[in-house]
């Protein structure tokens, strides 16, 4: 018996998009060699391209964001070490116990603004030299915060935290998964963000569409001993170069469009804030809406009515919808996910 599959709209993740034709073209004539040799040129253009545009020395490609910001947290601490972040953070939330299990540091979990941590946040949060605490080290921000909604920072805000850290000689990560949707938004540069961070990831598989990878942009000297890591967690590739040509193709086409997914956000929630089944919504700064519902109807049931009408989504709490717009998530598809959410009773 031959099963049909009717048409779906994800807006599970905007990691779910497929290569664009260009992109497709980029990696099939892409020049590779082995990586794990130092061998291979296109991982080295997209790594040498990536360190130029934060201002950095150098780049390190990566299968994950997880595993960026991972070894960005092995190679900024020591074991017994303290890390802050938000108590939403993705490198606490999503990265299966890895600071713990990978680094040995303990985690200093702040209630912040959307996910967002302030310079009082932080020196509120530094233990004192004491024997019998944790030594404070890193500081973690998110940008843009995945559970804050796609909340980001501004660059004044972070400076402050900059300033308290460099008094207090603590490192500074940014897990910048989705950066360039909050750089499209508030005009910075990426340069201007790459000098108050040792280590920075930013992912080239969410919005910028590429289909693996992320790169981890630091110093030499610390990209050298994230190798190493690299190395131990299993991270090296061989002919990666294919993977590579479609991160630099990302970086060259697909910064500028984020836009698009944003607006779209946008419309969508004016339809999603007027439904009866809506408790709450919260604000929408970029791509990512998350939602309650109202009264005993839970976000198993709704995502089940939402899968029989053609749309994939995600549950984040017993009650929470996260939606997610992206390269593949079109216009028409918009119109249609109006539809059928204004036809949800």
């Amino acid at each position: 018996m031959i099963k049909i599959e009717f048409f779906m709209i994800d807006l599970r993740s905007d990691t779910v998009t497929k290569p664009t034709p260009g992109m497709l073209d980029a990696m099939m004539s892409a020049e590779v060699g082995d990586d794990v040799f130092d061998g291979d040129p296109t991982v080295k253009a997209l790594q040498d391209k990536a360190a130029r545009m934060f201002g950095k020395e150098a780049a390190l490609f990566c299968p994950s964001g997880t595993m960026t910001n991972q070894i960005a947290i092995r190679v900024n601490t020591e074991p017994q070490d303290e890390v802050i972040c938000d108590r939403t953070a993705h490198v606490y939330n999503y990265e299966a116990g890895g600071m713990m299990y990978n680094s040995m540091v303990s985690v200093r979990m702040v209630e912040g603004d959307r996910g967002r941590l302030t310079a009082r946040d932080v020196e509120e949060n530094i233990n004192p030299d004491n024997v019998h605490y944790p030594r404070t080290r890193l500081v973690c921000l998110e940008n843009t915060v995945n559970k804050g909604g796609g909340s980001y920072y501004k660059l004044e805000s972070v400076k402050e935290i900059y300033t308290i850290c460099k008094e207090l000689r603590l490192n500074m990560h940014l897990d910048g998964a989705r950066l360039f949707n909050a750089l499209v938004e508030t005009g910075e540069k990426p340069e201007e963000w790459g000098v108050l961070f040792e280590t920075i990831s930013i992912c080239l598989s969410k919005g910028l569409g590429a289909p693996v990878g992320s790169v981890l942009i630091s110093s030499n000297e610390i990209i050298k001993r994230a190798i190493r890591v690299r190395k131990v967690f299993g991270g090296g590739m061989r002919q990666a170069g294919y993977l590579a040509a479609a991160g630099i193709y990302a970086l060259d086409h697909h910064i500028s469009r984020l836009k698009e997914d944003h607006e779209r956000a946008t419309r969508l929630v004016e339809t999603i804030k007027t439904q009866d089944y809506v408790d709450e919504v919260l604000p929408v700064d970029t791509n990512i809406i998350i939602f309650k519902l109202k009264g005993d109807l839970t976000s198993e049931r709704f995502l089940k009515v939402l899968r029989e009408k053609g749309i994939l989504a995600v549950p984040f709490g017993p009650k929470e919808v996260r939606f997610v717009t992206h390269l593949d998530f079109d216009d028409s598809m918009l119109d249609e996910t109006i539809e059928i959410l204004k036809s949800i009773k």
